[in-house]
């Protein structure tokens, strides 16, 4: 499942822009934080089920949360300030039938190893998911779990944040004014009207979360403190459960969590992190680039 939002400067009343996401994923399965250093690949990459040509320059030293069997990432910030996450959804093309290939958590670590902005993470997105395409199981096989899924994306910079939404290996992107806030919907207009499943249980399952999740950017200045209250809110649900923090016992729960400051003003950029139920949790601040210990781990 998932939410993410995001605030750009003029809504949170300085230098910054915040980034926060909640990773919603099977109950059992644990999520390491940690630092991927820079390197140069010279040979191919092996992303979670498929092998990626190289990138040409280095790559970006980024802050990682990500399942512990999975080389992509649910979440995370790099050294140049950019934040992205990426939420499932469901739409007319079926998932089941897609060939292995990147999955979302894939796209989004890619795109902040290999972009410096925002509207870099797009791109960087976009040409490998129209090279490569978006297929296989974003759950752990080994433990039987196939459950493919498109995603789609919430990326921000100190001054700048786009959605991407995705249907196969299509895809839109719109940049975000001064607030936004995804879930499991696709959420750009035209998009959503000609890809979202008719069945999607949004109204039941995901328009709570999104509504609720709005309703917090709209209260300025939107900080890092009110952000954190959302993230560990229970009241956004229909069904019992189905909340910002999520509890359904062996289907889906919050599993990890990041608040990310961006700032434009030199300073450093910072998260606030924790793995497991950010209402059980207390996040722990990492300056982006410090080494990331095992006291991170759940």
């Amino acid at each position: 499942m998932c939410d993410c939002l995001v605030a750009l400067p003029a809504a949170t009343g300085g230098d910054v822009s915040l980034f926060a996401k909640n990773s919603d994923r099977p109950p059992q399965e644990t999520q390491l934080i940690e630092w991927s250093a820079p390197r140069r690949d010279t040979t191919a990459l092996r992303a979670t089920h498929i092998d990626v040509d190289p990138h040409p320059d280095p790559t970006l030293g980024c802050l990682l949360s990500r399942p512990r069997w999975c080389w992509g990432a649910e979440h995370g910030v790099n050294e140049a300030g950019v934040a992205m996450g990426n939420t499932t959804v469901y739409t007319t093309h079926d998932p089941r039938t897609a060939r292995p290939a990147l999955i979302g958590m894939d796209l989004v670590r890619l795109a902040l190893e290999r972009a410096a902005t925002a509207q870099e993470a797009v791109g960087v997105t976009t040409t490998l998911l129209e090279r490569y395409g978006q297929g296989g199981s974003g759950h752990d096989l080994g433990r039987g779990l196939d459950r493919p899924y498109w995603s789609s994306f919430l990326v921000a910079d100190p001054s700048s944040a786009w959605v991407i939404d995705t249907s196969g290996n299509e895809w839109a992107a719109e940049p975000v004014r001064e607030v936004r806030a995804i879930s499991n919907r696709t959420s750009i207009p035209a998009f959503d009207a000609a890809h979202r499943h008719p069945k999607q249980p949004v109204g039941r399952l995901v328009d709570p979360r999104w509504e609720a999740s709005k309703a917090v950017l709209m209260s300025r200045p939107v900080t890092q403190e009110s952000l954190a209250q959302h993230l560990r809110s229970h009241d956004s649900c229909a069904d019992p459960g189905w909340s910002v923090c999520m509890h359904v016992a062996g289907v889906e729960a919050t599993t990890a969590s990041m608040i990310a400051e961006l700032r434009s003003d030199g300073g450093p950029h910072r998260a606030w992190v924790l793995t497991g139920h950010p209402c059980e949790q207390e996040y722990v601040e990492v300056r982006v680039g410090d080494h990331v210990g095992t006291a991170l781990l759940s």
